[in-house]
């Protein structure tokens, strides 16, 4: 049972879309799939913009989110509040970009006051892009793009690239009406469907700067997905059974449909944070900017790592622990894609039952289920 934040549970309509036997990517069966998968994807993104499919993991997408609209030495500001962001400033460093981090602690979100005050300043309009992690995967911790993103309307000159990897199926991410220009996602999270798909939203804003971007690329050079994806096909081999997995996912996500699907995870994000509440359990990031895709628990006087692994042992239930200098301190549960009730209150039972066992006794016998429960009724 996967309660980590990828990769996520897959649903049995999915996992059998998969299983059939590949079709040729250049026939008209595929085309017709591709076709009802690219509005699908339109539908979830709420945009009419291009949303291009590479085969690849999110950190693909990243890589083509720069590589794109960017060349050397252009001036980006990155928010940095946790591993993944770190990676996109690292990644922009290993391309020549002039990156400035803007970090906040580990747990905590972005500052948005020090973007408006960095891009308010910005009179000469040298700021090229503002790169932020929507939901901070590492943490469970949101930041606050709607906010960042004024900010950077307000300069006027700079992209907007988002990192939406666990935000994107799990939280509203309007790429029209908040005007973003590059969102990336991956097929693992939100999506339902195995690992080896990233997506790449882009506004017409950004396609204006990819014909002055100098950053080399080829198989990643998205103008190709572009071209290719206005005949319902692609440039280079793609995953097919992925690909007929991700049409099957999409049409669950339809018959829900999109506010329900936020309302869901939100539900289930609150049901999880009262269980660990009542089992005396430390959360590591506030309730106003907490994940509806997983919920960071900073266990004290506890070790970690023999809760996962008793929760493995004895109900075969998966928690992501923590990563870097977070790794022994913390542990994740992720609540993000197909996951339902019933997977919240097996989860808090099991660690219900774990507990005692590595000796905390903090709390009362059935508190956590109790109070998931009540949330959830």
């Amino acid at each position: 049972m996967l309660m980590i934040p990828g990769p996520t549970a897959v649903p049995e309509a999915a996992l059998l879309a998969s299983a059939k036997h590949p079709i040729g990517h250049r026939t008209r069966e595929f085309s017709e799939i591709m076709e009802e998968v690219i509005q699908n994807l339109k539908w979830l993104h709420q945009t009419e913009n291009d949303v291009l499919m590479v085969t690849g993991s999110g950190t693909a997408a990243m890589e083509a989110a720069m590589i794109n609209f960017l060349s050397s030495g252009d001036r980006i500001l990155v928010g940095c509040n946790g591993k993944f962001g770190n990676r996109w400033a690292e990644v922009g460093k290993i391309f020549g970009l002039n990156v400035e981090t803007i970090t906040s602690p580990w747990g905590k979100p972005l500052d948005t006051e020090t973007f408006y005050k960095k891009l308010h300043a910005d009179t000469n309009k040298q700021i090229k892009a503002v790169i932020i992690t929507h939901n901070e995967t590492s943490t469970g911790v949101v930041n606050d793009l709607e906010t960042i993103n004024h900010s950077v309307k307000a300069q006027g000159q700079a992209l907007i690239i988002v990192d939406a990897v666990t935000s994107l199926g799990a939280m509203n991410v309007p790429v029209d009406s908040w005007g973003l220009d590059v969102v990336v996602s991956a097929s693992q999270k939100g999506y339902m469907v195995p690992p080896g798909l990233g997506f790449v939203a882009v506004s017409p804003k950004a396609w204006e700067a990819y014909k002055t971007a100098k950053l080399p690329k080829f198989y990643l050079d998205l103008d190709k997905y572009r071209q290719f994806t206005t005949q319902n096909t692609t440039p280079f081999t793609p995953p097919v059974n992925l690909i007929m997995a991700l049409q099957a996912s999409l049409r669950m996500m339809k018959r829900e449909g999109l506010a329900s699907v936020f309302a869901r995870h939100q539900r289930l994000m609150d049901a999880t944070r009262a269980g660990i509440k009542a089992l005396n359990l430390n959360l590591f990031a506030e309730d106003e900017c907490a994940s509806p895709a997983i919920t960071a628990v900073a266990p004290s006087n506890i070790d970690v790592e023999r809760i996962r692994a008793l929760m493995s042992k004895r109900f075969d239930i998966a928690l992501a622990g923590g990563q870097n200098h977070l790794k022994g301190q913390i542990l994740r549960i992720g609540h993000l894609g197909f996951v339902c009730d019933r997977d919240i209150i097996t989860c808090i039972a099991a660690l219900e039952a774990v507990l005692p066992e590595l000796g905390w006794n903090n709390f009362t016998p059935g508190a956590g289920v109790a109070a998931v429960w009540a949330t959830l009724k």
